[in-house]
């Protein structure tokens, strides 16, 4: 039987409720990243180019965007529970769907649909954390649950990638599959039914999502954030061609931008505990440093290293972002806080984007952190913009 009901919860209770919607992070985020350490792999079980598995990362993006506000709409007027439920279960059924895609074309639609429940999942799950815990350590709670798509760049990748190598790249999906399932029974176990009863009108969701606090916390996601993609993206080249590493060097830089990503996440929730929405300038400014400073850094082994795992802490924003949506989206609570995924996707397809172009025109390939820096002065500037607007017109209470 379920423990407690979802309203701030002691500790103990809300633990294990934290662990379960953190696993089904893990489950997400290994599924996610998975793809750039398979690509060899699937290169040869498809008979297609590097470029074609590329479309199987934008594919997943895609469902991301899409599926984010449009299954939040769809189960707004669903207990958080069951959504949760239902959604993981989603998620199972589109990973397995992956591990048995007989051809590249049904991997494509399956790595779609894998992608839809994606932003509603972690939205849904942070606003259960959100519930259960103390208003005081809302950013802490939203930080753990987000902290598994953290373990699983550290972890869950290169353990997708040895499992690829060792078996099948179908194993890697299949356990993903697995996990997500094991999300479900865990949900269902420690979270309560809620006893508030249904959601939110889909209507009420949609008037209230039309707010330019929304709009702006969504804009600096999509366009602030989009710099450490922009640099992450082009990672494995600049190393080779830049600093002058072997190929052996990139699973290391890759676990270092793991634990970057780890620290960024745990920081980020500290942060907005104690300067709330002040906290996302702060990490926008860190940003600005740590791009600028990467073109430097990326000349010199010593320093390569270090300057990956200051890359991985922008990640902070993550949970700074998804808490302050909480704050400003009023009755629109679950559409906005997935749409949160929808935008950091949005800043994943941009930053590599920009980046490529600044590398096609000639400008090498540490000018990626000149772009960054310029995407992360942007989300400065939105920033100042959310600030002067809120001043204007006060922030709404959820309803």
């Amino acid at each position: 039987m379920a423990s407690a009901s979802p309203a701030s919860l002691p500790s103990r209770a809300a633990t294990p409720i934290l662990f379960a919607l953190a696993l089904g992070g893990f489950a997400i985020g290994t599924s996610e990243f998975a793809m750039m350490g398979l690509m060899p792999n699937l290169v040869r079980a498809f008979g297609v180019s590097e470029p074609d598995v590329g479309h199987l990362i934008s594919s997943y993006a895609l469902g991301v965007v899409v599926g984010a506000p449009l299954l939040a709409i769809l189960g707004a007027r669903l207990p958080r529970r069951t959504l949760l439920l239902a959604l993981m279960g989603f998620y199972a059924v589109g990973n397995l769907a992956s591990a048995l895609a007989p051809n590249y074309m049904a991997m494509l639609v399956a790595r779609f649909v894998a992608g839809l429940p994606h932003g509603a999942y972690f939205g849904t799950a942070v606003l259960v954390a959100a519930s259960i815990s103390r208003p005081d350590q809302r950013g802490t709670a939203v930080s753990r649950v987000l902290l598994g798509l953290s373990i699983a760049i550290l972890v869950g990748n290169p353990l997708a990638t040895w499992l690829g190598q060792l078996s099948s790249w179908r194993w890697t999906f299949a356990l993903v599959a697995a996990i997500a399932l094991i999300t479900v029974v865990l949900v269902a176990r420690f979270l309560a039914p809620d006893p508030v009863a249904p959601g939110q009108s889909p209507m009420r969701e949609l008037r209230a999502f039309n707010r330019s606090q929304v709009w702006l916390a969504l804009a600096i996601g999509a366009i602030g954030f989009a710099g450490m993609f922009c640099v992450f993206s082009y990672l494995a080249p600049t190393l080779i061609e830049v600093t002058g590493v072997a190929e052996t060097w990139i699973p290391v830089a890759l676990a270092a931008f793991g634990v970057g990503a780890i620290i960024g996440n745990v920081a980020g929730g500290w942060l907005f505990d104690r300067l709330q929405f002040r906290a996302a300038a702060v990490i926008l400014a860190w940003s600005l440093l740590v791009l600028l400073l990467f073109p430097l850094a990326a000349q010199a082994t010593w320093s390569i290293l270090p300057a990956v795992v200051a890359l991985g802490t922008m990640g902070a924003l993550a949970p700074v972002l998804q808490t302050r949506l909480m704050d400003v989206a009023g009755d629109a609570q679950t559409l906005a806080a997935a749409s949160n995924h929808a935008a950091f996707n949005t800043a994943n397809a941009l930053g590599p984007w920009l980046g490529g172009l600044a590398i096609s025109a000639g400008l090498g390939w540490t000018s990626t952190g000149w772009v960054g820096a310029a995407t992360a002065t942007a989300g400065l500037v939105i920033y100042a913009w959310a600030r002067r607007d809120e001043r204007r017109q006060p922030v709404p209470s959820a309803g």
